[in-house]
């Protein structure tokens, strides 16, 4: 039986993505090192209640926007979602996107959980509860927080999208020496062919408080320029695992069709192999 494993954008079988949250000032300072780096990130924002006037709407699409990097939900009041009423979770989550959506001129689909999120609920709510919502609000994605560990894999459930490590971690750049040396290539084992994906986390502001910007520049250069990693945002990465999740196959598996907008890379047995969008390949 023949072993079929997504590949990102190239054949690419590593990704690399960052989340800071909050929308404060030093966000401009972080998002110029990613830039300096040719890196991807996502910054979460709440509203402009809680973050003040920290950036126009003109800032946000020249510092963040037309760089790349995506803007994310964040809580209009930055309120734990397990602790709320699901129509205060609601609203909470829809007044973010609405005004976020008119700073950005762009639709906005990601969020990180904000306080302790969903990892304390209180007022009985529940996980599923808090799903539900974010689904029907067209939230596609939800980061959590807790589990710092060096698997770097993609998540079975993207509303409770768990990272690999905030940025100071103590094992942070052990994490990151594993995530570089992961040999994603060998045919001896096939759970290791699995695509992998490495998620830092953070505040920018603690760079500022800590005195340590040359922290998130170390992390950057070693990552940096690597031809083996996608680097990309949230929405993006979430997008093209929906695209690939999307491929149609005959039942013998060697006709694969691809009816979505994306170019989809996949590894077939150790052979790599890509299909366009609208067509179908023999493999």
């Amino acid at each position: 039986m023949r072993t079929i494993f997504m590949r990102y954008p190239e054949g690419k079988a590593k990704a690399l993505t960052f989340s800071y949250d909050d929308g404060v000032p030093q966000d401009r300072k972080l998002a110029e090192i990613f830039d300096k780096y040719e890196m991807k990130a996502t910054f979460n924002f709440n509203s402009e209640c809680m973050r003040e006037d920290n950036f126009t709407k003109d800032q946000i699409k020249e510092f963040f926007i037309s760089k790349g990097h995506e803007i994310a939900v964040h809580g209009a009041n930055h309120r734990a979602n397990g602790n709320l009423r699901p129509i205060e979770g609601i609203r909470d989550v829809l007044d973010c996107r609405l005004e976020l959506e008119s700073k950005c001129d762009s639709i906005i689909r990601g969020m990180a959980y904000p306080d302790t999120g969903i990892t304390l609920m209180g007022n009985f709510g529940n996980y599923e509860m808090v799903k539900q919502y974010l689904v029907e609000l067209d939230i596609a994605y939800a980061r959590t927080l807790g589990e710092d560990n060096n698997s770097f894999m993609l998540p079975t459930d993207f509303h409770a999208w768990m990272p690999t490590a905030h940025h100071d971690n103590p094992k942070i750049m052990e994490y990151i020496n594993d995530f570089l040396n992961l040999d994603i290539s060998t045919k001896t084992y096939h759970a290791s062919r699995i695509p992998r994906l490495m998620y830092i986390w953070g505040h920018s502001y603690e760079f500022a408080i800590n005195d340590n910007w040359e922290h998130i520049e170390d992390i950057c250069k070693q990552l940096a320029y690597n031809d083996e990693i996608w680097y990309a945002t949230n929405i993006e990465i979430y997008d093209y695992v929906q695209a690939y999740k999307a491929l149609r196959y005959s039942a013998d598996g060697h006709k694969i069709y691809n009816p979505t907008l994306y170019k989809i890379w996949f590894d077939v047995d150790g052979n790599l192999y890509y299909v366009n969008s609208g067509e179908t390949l023999v493999v």
